[in-house]
């Protein structure tokens, strides 16, 4: 239980994909890389024509990183390897020959403002209101800042991760193109994403998996660049101020 869960299950050609961890669905190592190969088998399972991510709850989406896992990481190379497991997320849902559809239901942090930024559609509750809070903690959005940049601009990306302690509310996050949609009660944000789910179910998968290709277009170097980028993450997160302010953090978080 303290890992969490993923699960997954494909029915009438749309893949349903839910994570779960029971600290507002934050995502330890063994979970990142869980869902990475989740994603990956979904996309490549025929049965399968649109793949749908979500979390269990009515309440957070993704609370990103787990502070606890962080707290624990003692070396450079353990450091990279835990944020290696958002750069393969973010990975396998890009090069997924699928469209990802992303139902965000309450508040997204730091790898979850990822997760919401890397799908290629998403819809999201009013309640979502969306926070980069990495400099907060001394690190940086280092893995998930191209997915982030990609999909709301850098204007907006420097805008959350510059003001890392205040949360945007989710009309702004639709307004600068990371919601698609936004809706007022959790039964009509699923009805929207069946809907679309079914809807694209039902459409020529060799026509999404070109635009697919297109959408992605100038991303190519990712699978190297997100690596390197978790390098930087991987040192910082075991220096003295971040080790500093993640204590102080959930001091008064918890």
């Amino acid at each position: 239980m303290t890992e969490g869960t993923v699960e997954s299950i494909i029915k009438e050609q749309v893949a349903e994909i839910t994570f779960f961890h029971p600290q507002s669905n934050s995502l330890p190592g063994v979970l990142l890389r869980k869902l990475a190969t989740t994603i990956e088998e979904a996309g490549a399972n025929e049965s399968a024509k649109v793949i749908v991510l979500r979390s269990k709850g009515e309440k957070a989406f993704c609370a990103g990183a787990s502070f606890d896992e962080l707290i624990s990481i003692s070396s450079e190379a353990q450091g990279k390897e835990f944020f290696s497991g958002f750069a393969s997320v973010i990975n396998a849902i890009r090069k997924a020959p699928k469209f990802v559809i992303a139902r965000v239901q309450g508040k997204a942090v730091g790898g979850g403002v990822g997760l919401a930024c890397s799908a290629d559609y998403t819809l999201a509750h009013v309640s979502a209101s969306v926070k980069l809070s990495e400099l907060a903690v001394g690190i940086g959005p280092f893995v998930v800042g191209p997915a982030v940049e990609r999909k709301v601009g850098t204007g907006a990306f420097t805008q959350l991760t510059v003001n890392a302690t205040d949360w945007q509310s989710a009309q702004w996050a639709k307004e600068k193109g990371m919601f698609a949609s936004l809706h007022d009660s959790i039964e009509e944000l699923d009805n929207a994403v069946n809907k679309l789910a079914q809807q694209l179910a039902v459409s020529n998968p060799e026509a999404m998996k070109m635009l697919k290709q297109i959408f992605w277009k100038g991303t190519e170097s990712w699978d190297t660049l997100l690596m390197e980028r978790a390098g930087m993450s991987g040192k910082l997160v075991i220096s003295d101020f971040t080790r500093n302010a993640i204590e102080k953090f959930k001091t008064k978080t918890s």
